[in-house]
C-alpha cells in the first residue's frame, strides 16, 4: 500500500488491507456501466504531488471560498491546508497512539479520514486509532488546536463525514460496524442514526463516503460496490436505505454535480471516477491514464472538480488531480 520508506509493521498491515481492497473490488464488479469511456470531464491535470515518504496518502477533502483545499493525510495523522497556489502546510498532527495504532479494526494503523468545513472556518474531521482514547471525531477552529469532541467506538472505523448546517448535526459513517451515526456540531455523545444492512461491509469496507443532499443522507458502500440514499424523516430519524446504484467497484468518496442527483464517484482499487446518473447508470470519466492512483475523494467548485488519490495500493505517486466539468 505504500513505499518502502515506512515502516515495516505499517508495511505488512497496509500491504494485506490492498490485497483485501483488491479483491473487494473484484468481488464488487458487475452490471450497471453505460459505456466505457465518456468525456464529461476535460483537461485533466495533476495540480499538486504529495510525499509518500512522509506519509502523505491524502484521505479526504473540503473546499474553502478563498480557492483553498483542507485534506486529511491518513497515514500521517495529519489535517493540511492545500492554498491556491499549490503549497501545502500541516494544520494539526493527531497524536499517535501508545500502541502505535496496530489495534485499527481491518487496517492496522491510526488515520485521520473524513473531513468537512463549516461556514465560520471550523474544520471537523475524524481520527481511528482502535484506542477509546483518541478514536472520534474532532475539531480545528481557525488558529486554535484540535481538540476530540464526541467520542466513537473504537472497535470502528469511522471514515465519511458530512455536516447538515441548518440542523448543526455531523454525521458519520462507520466502515467496519455498517451504521449511520449523529453527533451535534457542539459536541457530545453520539447516536446510532442508521444501521441499516445495505450499509453492512462483507469483510473489508463497508459504509464509506458520505453526503447531505435533498432531506437525505447519500452514502457509498466500498465491499458492495452501491450508492445508498437514506431519506432523513420528520423529526430527524432515518428512513428505509435505498440503492441507487451498483457494479461501482471499490467506490469511496463522492460529489454531486449539481446536475440533479448525478455524481461523480472515485473508485478506489480501479484508479477510475464514474459518472453516476439519476438513473443509477454510470461511465468511466478518468482513470490511471489521466494520473489517478487510487482516488479516495472528490470535490467540486464551480466548473472545477478536484479528485485526491491516496495511492495506497499502486504506492507510487499521491496526488491532487483537477478536471473541468462540461456542464
Amino acid at each position: 500500500m505504500f513505499k518502502n520508506r515506512l515502516s515495516k509493521n505499517k508495511m505488512s498491515k497496509t500491504a494485506m488491507s490492498a490485497a483485501v481492497l483488491t479483491a473487494a473490488v473484484v468481488a464488487t464488479a458487475g452490471p450497471g456501466v453505460a459505456s466505457a469511456v465518456s468525456a464529461p470531464l476535460s483537461c485533466a491535470r495533476i495540480a499538486g504531488h504529495f510525499d509518500l515518504a512522509r506519509h502523505q496518502t491524502p484521505e479526504n477533502i473540503a473546499l474553502a471560498p478563498d480557492g483553498s483545499a483542507y485534506v486529511t493525510f491518513a497515514a500521517a495523522r495529519q489535517v493540511a491546508r492545500i492554498d491556491p497556489t499549490g503549497a501545502t502546510r500541516i494544520l494539526a498532527t493527531l497524536p499517535a497512539p501508545a500502541d502505535g495504532g496496530i489495534h485499527t479494526p481491518v487496517l492496522g494503523f491510526a488515520l485521520t479520514t473524513g473531513i468537512v468545513r463549516a461556514h465560520d472556518g471550523t474544520l471537523y474531521f475524524l481520527y481511528a486509532t482502535g484506542t477509546a482514547d483518541l478514536t472520534g471525531l474532532w475539531r480545528l477552529r481557525p488558529g486554535g488546536e484540535p481538540q476530540r469532541i464526541a467520542a466513537l467506538p473504537a472497535a470502528g472505523l469511522p471514515n465519511g463525514l458530512a455536516l447538515d448546517p441548518r440542523t448543526h448535526t455531523l454525521y458519520v459513517t462507520d466502515s467496519v460496524l455498517g451504521t449511520i451515526s449523529s453527533v451535534p456540531t457542539a459536541g457530545g455523545t453520539p447516536r446510532t442514526w442508521s444501521n441499516a444492512p445495505e450499509l453492512a461491509s462483507t469483510g473489508f469496507l463497508g459504509a464509506n463516503g458520505l453526503k447531505v443532499r435533498g432531506g437525505a443522507l447519500w452514502a457509498t458502500n466500498l465491499d458492495r460496490g452501491t450508492l445508498l440514499r437514506v431519506p432523513v424523516l420528520r423529526g430527524g430519524n432515518a428512513g428505509a436505505a435505498e440503492t441507487r446504484a451498483t457494479g461501482l467497484a471499490g467506490i469511496d468518496g463522492f460529489a454531486f454535480t449539481g446536475q440533479g442527483d448525478q455524481i461523480l464517484a472515485a473508485l478506489n482499487g480501479p484508479s477510475e471516477v464514474a459518472l453516476i446518473q439519476t438513473d443509477g447508470t454510470h461511465s468511466i470519466v478518468l482513470t490511471a491514464a489521466d494520473g489517478l492512483q487510487n482516488p479516495t475523494s472528490i470535490a467540486l467548485r464551480g466548473d472545477t472538480a478536484y479528485v485526491l488519490s491516496a495511492a495506497y495500493v499502486t504506492a507510487k505517486d499521491p496526488n491532487l488531480l483537477v478536471a473541468h466539468v462540461n456542464k
